[in-house]
């Protein structure tokens, strides 16, 4: 099937199947959300005197990838919208609790340069408590990349998986393959590193979405004669999400542990989808689309219904963070030409912004800021 949709249907909805089933007091709750109340749905306010929680230039953890002012954007107005859910509002995320309740502890996103990017907002969200420049670090050793915070003996921490399973685009700073293969059963090749984990927020979707197939890895990558065989890029994606709850099973404690599913980050490449000038993308973008029934074809339902599927069926409390469909209203928020270029740009690029524009990947700080708004208020009042 296709994935183009027209804007006027409406979303895949995911509320009913969100909410993990508990048989036990969840971890770390402090309270209860309010009743019928959905945090991820609702809509983008313009509101000057709650953004932004951080400022870019006193976060020095914001890879040159993200810092949209310092590579010259001339707006801010992308920090200033606040998602307020229909019916209720969204607890203020506080830091103290966020840290006060980490201490001694382990948190940590695994996942693709997007949960690298809400790893990043949430070590930006929380840093201003420990003034002494000494008491906190940033460290990267290969896919692991660790904040420390002295004083709470606590860790945030983000591991390189894009696909969780282990693929030919594991290594954290070569992995720009176009000929993508995951290997199937694999994921205790990275779900070693995350043993211990006291809070583990996941996510994977990007990677998956290079074409309608996806190639699977029956054996090892060492074997010299390897077993591929392709399959729909819903069975592969099926296939992850299976791992991933199996191994929350096996390794995670639902008394003492929490884990979390940050949905697809959506992208804007497309401007035809929200009736803007053909040929362009999110380039000079700097207002939400305000269509509440509003898909871009970038996000693909089928994928959606998945994920709907699998956490519907899920015997592990695994939380959704249902970004994508307040995230496709985002059009604004992405880091599009204003970030450090892997490459020089060639005189052509330079003439037309839009061919070098990144509509996926989000400013910082920005709308990543608010998925951890919502982890927070999925954490402490589920």
């Amino acid at each position: 099937t296709s994935c183009a949709s027209s804007a006027s249907s409406t979303p895949t909805p995911l509320e009913t199947t969100s909410s993990p089933k508990w048989e036990v007091e969840p971890a770390f709750a402090v309270g209860k959300k309010p009743a019928g109340c959905d945090y991820f749905s609702g809509r983008w306010v313009w509101d000057e005197t709650a953004g932004p929680l951080y400022e870019e230039s006193e976060c020095p953890y914001i890879q040159p990838q993200l810092t949209c002012q310092a590579h010259g954007r001339p707006d801010r107005d992308y920090q200033f919208w606040r998602w307020q859910p229909h019916g209720c509002d969204l607890p203020s995320f506080n830091a103290t609790l966020m840290l006060e309740s980490l201490r001694g502890k382990r948190m940590m996103y695994v996942g693709d340069s997007l949960n690298r990017g809400q790893y990043v907002s949430m070590v930006c969200l929380v840093h201003r408590l420990i003034p002494n420049e000494s008491a906190k670090s940033m460290e990267t050793t290969g896919s692991l990349t660790v904040f420390t915070a002295a004083d709470y003996n606590a860790t945030i921490e983000f591991y390189w998986a894009p696909f969780l399973l282990e693929s030919n685009s594991d290594d954290a700073v070569i992995h720009r393959v176009s000929d993508r293969i995951v290997r199937r059963g694999s994921i205790n090749k990275h779900g070693r590193h995350w043993k211990g984990a006291d809070v583990v927020v996941f996510n994977t979707y990007l990677w998956w979405m290079t074409g309608l197939k996806m190639k699977i890895l029956q054996g090892s990558f060492d074997d010299e004669a390897k077993e591929i065989v392709e399959v729909s890029t819903e069975d592969a994606y099926r296939m992850a999400m299976r791992s991933m709850m199996r191994w929350a099973r096996k390794n995670m404690d639902p008394r003492t542990t929490r884990v979390f599913f940050t949905s697809m980050s959506p992208t804007h490449a497309k401007s035809g989808d929200w009736g803007g000038e053909p040929g362009k993308n999110c380039y000079n973008e700097t207002t939400p689309i305000n269509n509440a029934t509003y898909w871009g074809s970038d996000s693909r339902r089928s994928i959606m219904q998945v994920i709907g599927e699998e956490f519907g069926k899920s015997k592990y409390p695994v939380t959704l963070l249902n970004i994508t469909q307040l995230s496709n209203y985002r059009k604004d928020a992405h880091t599009s030409i204003y970030k450090k270029q892997w490459s020089p740009l060639t005189a052509e690029q330079l003439a037309n912004p839009v061919s070098y524009a990144d509509c996926t990947h989000w400013c910082l700080p920005g709308l990543q800021d608010t998925w951890n708004e919502l982890l927070f208020a999925k954490l402490f009042y589920p």
